[in-house]
């Protein structure tokens, strides 16, 4: 039996990494998104098992204890949290799995310490990247979910000679690691250069404008991917490796999805401070003032114009996933469809505050997959669409992105909801959104607002739909 165990932990190793393969190819579809969930974590629970089988591991009643606390920790606070703030959590979870990969690489050099054996050079360097990217990981994550939180300011924080600052403390970290290298026994430069990984990782993200933390969060999350499967060189655990590496690929490719989605270069992202998180009124249903005039529809008035509507198309944004407004949506659309009125769904990549958002919440009210379009699929279609009703989305809608060279956010990819015969817009107020940029829509001729909480307002246009 213990000659058999090694080869059978590893190939439950590869059992668990075939199944983390056939997981990630499912989460690409809305429709097989659970099932590829429920595939992962099957592997990751195959995974735990086998290396619990590895004769290595020494006391198990501690093991036990932190799965149980774990466990029990992770149910309620994902049970608990709303899809408003899932990226918050994502980016908490982040930042825990940094840290904990930098905690194995700063323990497994203690254990060569304490042992006075001197480290081999693979593992101290293993070590070192492992408590750079899991530090800064660590760090930053956390600085990442205040911003999103509203802990603290969105705004980007800066100082005079940040960026020289910056360079001078990677600059010590490196000369730190190199010291190391050839001086393992050194205690105060060690853990000098975990201090630093700490605070570059708070430096890294603070300058970033709150609106662009979901792109932080996504890269972060490819960081912590790769400080994982530095720990698994660190403790020579082929499955780390392999899972860490999959992570760290897939977060970089969402976060060029993001950035490709805003057409903004990831150096723009984390070095323009772009976007503070933070909204300030221009015009509101009632209270502010603006030289620009809105045409205003009441409830009764929307309700007609989309019962006697041939097509609709739905454009779901933020303020429909803040307003849990998703349930009332998915009832309004059942009623135009009995009334013979085509309707569709229009999702921007970037709509709410991560990639899929819109898809997870319209899955949550039962919403068919088939009724979902893509951006690049429904936009030559607005031409032909009679109304399209926009439900808490500002950015993705904003035509300055196709016709304002001077806007901020030129050039990046919209919904053209412009281009319909008709646009209601719901909206509590004329307010910008993460941009900061004014949405010219609201002020054209054939937009219409419709002032009010998604979730009140899409409630009233059901009362008065049912009067048809």
């Amino acid at each position: 039996m213990s000659e058999f165990l090694p080869t059978g932990i590893q190939l439950s190793y590869l059992v668990a990494v075939t199944l983390f393969f056939f997981g990630l190819k499912k989460l690409g579809s809305p429709a097989t998104a659970r099932r590829g969930n429920l595939w992962a974590a099957v592997g990751m629970f195959i995974a735990i098992v086998a290396t619990l089988l590895n004769e290595e591991v020494l006391n198990y009643e501690m093991i036990f204890v932190g799965i149980v606390i774990g466990s029990v920790i992770g149910a309620i606070t994902a049970y608990k949290v709303e899809m408003t703030a899932m990226p918050e959590l994502v980016g908490l979870f982040n930042g825990l799995g940094g840290a904990a990969s930098a905690m194995i690489a700063v323990g497994e050099f203690w254990r060569f310490l304490s042992a006075a054996q001197t480290p081999p050079l693979p593992t101290t360097i293993t070590a070192v990247l492992g408590v750079l990217i899991g530090g800064v990981t660590f760090t930053g994550s956390l600085i990442a979910f205040a911003k999103l939180k509203g802990i603290m300011s969105g705004s980007p924080i800066t100082f005079p000679l940040q960026q020289p600052f910056n360079i001078a403390l990677l600059i010590a970290f490196l000369a730190g690691s190199v010291y190391i290298c050839f001086s393992p026994f050194n205690l105060p430069v060690f853990l000098g250069i975990v201090g630093i990984s700490l605070v570059l990782g708070v430096l890294f993200v603070i300058p970033i404008g709150g609106g662009d933390m979901p792109v932080v969060i996504s890269l972060l999350n490819s960081f912590s991917g790769l400080a994982a499967s530095a720990a698994g060189f660190v403790v020579m655990n082929n499955l780390l490796i392999i899972a860490g590496a999959l992570v760290g690929a897939s977060g970089i490719i969402l976060t060029i999805i993001m950035c490709k989605a805003m057409n903004r270069p990831l150096t723009n992202v984390l070095f323009a401070g772009f976007g503070t998180g933070e909204t300030s009124a221009t015009v509101a249903g009632g209270g502010g003032t603006t030289d620009k005039s809105v045409r205003t529809i009441d409830p009764e008035e929307g309700a007609m114009m989309l019962g006697y509507a041939r097509s609709v198309v739905i454009v779901p944004g933020y303020g429909m996933a803040v307003a849990q407004a998703q349930h009332s949506v998915k009832e309004l659309v059942d009623m135009l469809e009995g009334l013979g009125v085509e309707v569709k769904y229009a999702i921007h990549p970037v709509a709410g505050r991560m990639p899929g958002h819109m898809n997870v919440l319209l899955a949550e009210a039962n919403v068919p997959y088939p009724q979902l379009y893509d951006m690049d699929d429904i936009n030559p279609q607005f031409e032909q669409t009679d109304v399209a009703l926009v439900i808490g989305a500002n950015d993705v809608v904003n035509p300055a992105a196709r016709e304002d060279q001077k806007s901020p956010i030129f050039g990046m990819p919209i919904l053209e909801v412009d281009r319909a015969k008709h646009t209601i817009v719901i909206k509590r107020s004329l307010n910008t959104g993460f941009a900061g940029v004014d949405n010219g829509l609201f002020y054209k001729e054939k937009t219409m607002m419709l002032f009010g909480s998604a979730k009140d307002a899409v409630a009233k246009l059901v009362s008065e739909v049912k009067q048809l």
